[in-house]
């Protein structure tokens, strides 16, 4: 344990060592500097962050957790993210520089109004305290915890105590590491912890392969693939947690909000250098997602098989269960925790800095701050509000271990409150100049209503209200939360484009107007990489089916 512990402490400090030599120099008293890293970031360190803040331990716990509940389907939440990233890259990210936007609300309110970029600033808050701090934090306990078996080593008596006392201690560094960093310090933290990420990622499987085939890894993957074909199954059934059909529904809208419009990503890109090194950085990440199910779902195959006779309490401690029984070396154990950590961190404190710029420019700054106030002064009212959402984030987090279909999917249910709706607003303001304000704000509240009907009303009376609808209804809530968005999303944008042609509005907003803020030169290889990232995806669809190895 003591050696564990050292080498973890060690390691985390030496990252941040080296993120704080190479941002020494940095500006961070400027809005600009704090918030967007100067604008200055390179391709491969908008790469590392985008993957650092998006795979986080809630990643790492929850996906492997459905990994060992299920089958290979959940790599959905992965591969198709690539396709998503292209998207991205082609379409959202120009659009964006172009106009040298700060935050996504602030494109709503230049296409939209001043109450619509409110509305949605509030509900990117909302769902960052209720749901994005809090699932970071309790996955982070859940993870950390289990790798160093805290709740045993202290003597406490509940998961619960050992979730509470991992989740403050992993509020109070996160608060610590970003009130004195800003997004160029997060940035290069992550690359460093980016590789031994993926290094320490993929270890995991390895060892767990050569546990099952005695020191043999080709013995081991044999040995699961044959005992165990169908949790190589991708081509998810309606028992699954993806549907293979909600792939062309709501898994495709999900993903292109979180990777096209979500602030805490979508920061990582706006503070690129130019667009070549920004959508560079996010078509290098979208490879790199491709290789995420071999270190987010396939540890939780190899768990499942390890454990299927003596099952464990719940599917979220699949990760840290294997983790503890494959690696027996102790300085293995502490590095692996700390490069967890560090992904952790990472997540965690993007997430407070986003939070931070989307509080500080749009809700600080234009209503509380006097006309002259310094940066400097701006930025440190921001990171104190951060600090406040944070710590209420603390109280909230540890009632997760409550959620009945584990973290993960707690997760992604949850954020269908703003995320598709907030996409949709987005999307219709990009492609069509029509559609009026008072439309974005009906289909914002009226989205928000009727999803929140659909997962709330059947869990009222153990779902025996459900009956008392019409047959219709009946059908409609019980359908995947992810069919259900994408149903939603339809019949919103039907209602925008029907208002903005018979209401159209007199607002003229050119989106392709080049303020000049960076150089729009494109990224010479993004047609030929782009179209390599969808022949992969199409290739792992085809082996990990029965058509492929799921026979």
């Amino acid at each position: 344990m003591l050696i564990s512990m050292l080498a973890f402490v060690v390691f985390t400090l030496s990252v941040l060592a080296l993120a704080y030599y190479k941002t020494k120099n940095a500006n961070t008293g400027t809005e600009e500097g704090y918030f967007l890293a100067g604008r200055g970031l390179v391709g491969w360190v908008i790469a590392a962050s985008l993957l650092l803040t998006n795979l986080s331990c809630e990643q790492m716990v929850g996906l492997n957790g459905q990994g060992y509940g299920f089958n290979m389907s959940v790599m959905a939440w992965e591969v198709t993210a690539a396709v998503a990233l292209i998207i991205v890259a082609l379409y959202f990210l120009p659009r964006y520089l172009k106009q040298g936007y700060a935050t996504v609300p602030d494109f709503a309110g230049d296409r939209y109004d001043a109450a619509t970029k409110h509305m949605i600033n509030a509900l990117f808050l909302l769902g960052y305290i209720f749901i994005l701090f809090p699932i970071i934090l309790y996955a982070g306990a859940v993870g950390m915890g289990g790798i160093f078996d805290i709740k045993n080593a202290f003597g406490l008596h509940s998961d619960f105590q050992m979730i509470a006392i991992v989740v403050v201690a992993i509020g109070i560094l996160g608060i610590i590491y970003n009130y004195f960093g800003g997004l160029r310090i997060i940035a290069w933290a992550d690359t460093f912890n980016g590789i031994g990420l993926l290094v320490g990622g993929l270890l995991i499987p390895v060892f767990g392969l050569m546990y099952i085939g005695h020191g043999n890894l080709i013995t081991g993957l044999t040995t699961l693939i044959h005992d165990n074909p169908e949790k190589f199954n991708s081509i998810g059934s309606s028992a699954d947690p993806v549907p293979f059909a909600t792939l062309f529904t709501g898994m495709f809208l999900v993903n292109l909000f979180y990777w096209g419009t979500n602030q805490v990503i979508i920061q990582r890109a706006l503070a690129a250098k130019n667009l070549k090194e920004g959508q560079k950085g996010v078509l290098i990440c979208a490879m790199l997602k491709l290789i995420g199910p071999l270190f987010l779902v396939l540890p939780g195959i190899i768990a499942y098989h390890i454990f299927k006779d003596n099952p464990l309490k719940t599917q979220d401690m699949a990760y840290s269960s294997l983790v503890r029984t494959v690696l027996h070396n102790p300085l293995l154990i502490g590095l692996f925790a700390a490069v967890l950590f560090g992904a952790i961190l990472s997540a965690f404190s993007g997430a407070i800095n986003s939070t931070s710029t989307l509080f500080t420019l749009n809700v600080y700054k234009p209503f509380f701050a006097k006309p002259g106030t310094p940066d400097k002064d701006i930025v440190k009212k921001g990171k104190i509000a951060a600090i406040c959402l944070v710590v209420f984030s603390m109280f909230v987090a540890p009632l997760i271990s409550y959620a009945p279909k584990g973290l993960f999917q707690y997760l992604q249910t949850a954020n269908g409150l703003y995320n598709v709706p907030i996409f949709t607003l987005i999307l219709i303001g990009m492609f069509s100049k029509k559609a009026p304000a008072w439309a974005a704000k009906t289909v914002l509240i009226g989205f928000i209503i009727v999803y929140g009907f659909t997962q709330i009303f059947p869990m009222l009376g153990n779902g025996a209200y459900v009956a008392s609808l019409p047959g219709f209804l009946q059908w409609f809530v019980h359908l995947h939360f992810l069919h259900i968005l994408a149903i939603l999303f339809v019949i919103s944008l039907v209602f925008m484009l029907a208002a903005g042609h018979f209401y159209p509005t007199q607002v003229k907003f050119d989106i392709h107007m080049d303020k000049k803020v960076v150089d729009m030169k494109p990224w010479d290889k993004v047609y030929i990489v782009s179209f390599i990232i969808c022949v992969i995806v199409v290739g792992l669809y085809v082996l990990l089916s029965p058509l492929g190895i799921a026979k």
